[in-house]
């Protein structure tokens, strides 16, 4: 199975209007145009009855002392964990690609609605829904696609992994409200093919991709 993009090269910088922040030379994090980039597949296996798709960073600093502030850094070697931004399931098997824009075109404060998706398919909760808990401005359940936005003082170039897979069920068993965590465990047994394409973004001026 193949998965292709026209938004970026596999492994090649994701353009902002892609992404939940931009670079800001006064603030360092501008809100942007936050826009789903638009995927295409084709070699899906025979018995392929649904598709699932999930964007992850799995670079995201796992600890948070020092993220986001003035006179910090957060250094390349600190241990990274997973940040969920987009989990899309029970995409039927005629699908053979997502339109740009068509899940998210703009930051919405408090998230997306959800978990109806476009196309017949169901949204997740991203991790953005767990990083706004505590903000009285932006907390509430995000639903859908919400794009990067790594610490703008991280070394780090963060990886953006849109991976695809192909189940041989026409429905996952989750909750209504279900996260990336969820359905990975409802795949498991049922994933018949997989594919990723890499995208990199990064907010730090010093740091190149």
């Amino acid at each position: 199975m193949k998965l292709a993009t026209t938004a970026f090269a596999d492994m090649a910088p994701i353009p902002a209007q892609y992404a939940f922040g931009r670079p800001d030379p006064a603030a360092h994090i501008a809100l942007s145009g936050n826009r789903n980039p638009g995927f295409q597949w084709s070699g899906a296996p025979a018995g392929t009855k649904s598709f699932a798709l999930i964007c992850n960073d799995p670079d995201v600093p796992s600890k948070p002392d020092g993220v986001n502030q003035e006179g910090h850094v957060v250094p390349r070697s600190l241990p990274r964990v997973d940040f969920c931004h987009w989990v899309l399931i029970d995409l039927p098997a005629a699908a053979t690609s997502i339109a740009e824009g068509a899940h998210s075109d703009g930051v919405k404060a408090r998230g997306k609605p959800g978990p109806a998706a476009p196309d017949g398919g169901r949204h997740g909760v991203n991790d953005y829904t767990a990083w706004f808990a505590g903000d009285p401005a932006m907390a509430g359940d995000y639903y859908g696609y919400d794009g990067p936005c790594p610490p703008w003082n991280d070394e780090l170039p963060h990886r953006y992994e849109f991976t695809l897979y192909a189940l041989d069920v026409t429905t996952l068993e989750v909750p209504t409200r279900f996260t990336c965590a969820d359905v990975r465990k409802a795949m498991q047994g049922h994933v018949l093919a997989r594919a990723t394409v890499t995208g990199r973004y990064t907010l730090n001026p010093g740091v190149s991709l």
